[in-house]
């Protein structure tokens, strides 16, 4: 008998262009023999189920349903696709917790801890041959802050808001002259601020999974981005990024990557899937933990579509799998 799966996408913020996209995608793949999927467009306005002739029909929030010519519909489990609020903060997922509904994302408490870039380093830290740039955590633009990241760090910096994502609000700081205005634009996006110094060295990006076999780590994307970082801009526009599945690592970098981004994965407590960004410094090739994205996207030329297809793994079995995970975690 099949399985009823609630695709939920949209959001609160400017990410919900992305989640829309990567909604498409998974919606595209999933196999229809197995689930009937319904996608849920959760907005701050209202929740909704939109019909193939294009219908509205909203979400009764008490119970997470649809009634669709006078049947109501339930769901045996939720595909969370939903980048930045409140599908990548735990907010949608505590939701679904008291609702007993089974997602495919990080729980509650990971999802809201590692939308806190700040947070999440403090966690990690510790691990055997992990690293972690020298940073800063502001939580207001007060008129000392620059001076004080001046006196506390090294140019060049990164300056990015704590709890975005998509790079929004980012900038890279080479002078002190351009201190303020960075704050200023990434303190639009959040009220806490993550200082970081530069790092040089090559960035990579990294899917893990919990499938049917356990847990697995993807081959590597390596970022080369024509910007002088990876922006929102190198990470939308089509051509401004070159991006190399599996990318350039020796052995013993691979070897070690895997280890150290399956123990990230396990310290955190990690479900379903998470892609996790690096660098490995030129001059060391010491891992430099950057981040970890729990809702990574998922269109066509995003990393986790493109590492399966460089594994040889079906995206059609692999999305089937992360369901099958979610419904057996109810069991």
């Amino acid at each position: 008998m099949k399985k009823t799966i609630a695709l939920v996408t949209g959001g609160f913020t400017g990410e919900s262009v992305v989640s829309f996209k990567s909604a498409d995608f998974v919606e595209s793949k999933i196999d229809r023999n197995k689930y009937d999927v319904f996608k849920i467009v959760v907005l701050k306005e209202e929740w909704y189920y939109s019909d193939s002739g294009s219908v509205k029909h909203l979400v009764d929030k008490n119970d997470f349903s649809i009634t669709l010519s006078g049947t109501k519909i339930v769901f045996d489990a939720a595909f969370i696709m939903l980048h930045g609020a409140p599908g990548e903060d735990g907010k949608l997922q505590g939701y679904f917790d008291l609702l007993n509904i089974p997602y495919t994302s990080c729980d509650a408490l990971t999802s809201a801890l590692t939308m806190n870039k700040g947070y999440s380093k403090a966690i990690v830290d510790g691990i055997k041959d992990l690293h972690i740039a020298k940073s800063v955590q502001l939580f207001d633009n007060s008129s000392a802050a620059s001076q004080h990241l001046l006196d506390t760090l090294v140019l060049p910096l990164f300056i990015k808001p704590n709890n975005g994502g998509s790079s929004i609000g980012m900038s890279k700081v080479k002078t002190a002259d351009g201190l303020p205005d960075a704050l200023i634009k990434a303190f639009n996006e959040d009220n806490q601020v993550l200082v970081e110094e530069f790092i040089q060295g090559r960035e990579f990006s990294i899917g893990v999974y919990n499938g049917l076999e356990g847990i697995r780590v993807l081959p590597s994307t390596e970022v080369i981005p024509s910007n002088d970082f990876f922006d929102f801009e190198a990470k939308y526009t089509p051509g401004a990024t070159e991006e190399i599945t599996p990318g350039r690592m020796s052995e013993e970098e691979k070897e070690r990557v895997e280890r150290l981004v399956s123990d990230i994965y396990h310290k955190l407590n990690c479900k379903g899937m998470v892609r996790i960004d690096y660098f490995l410094q030129d001059l060391s090739s010491d891992f430099y933990f950057v981040e970890i994205n729990t809702i990574p996207g998922q269109t066509a030329q995003s990393f986790i579509p493109q590492q399966l297809r460089a594994a040889g793994l079906d995206i059609t079995e692999f999305y089937g799998e992360l369901i099958e995970m979610a419904l057996a975690s109810k069991d």
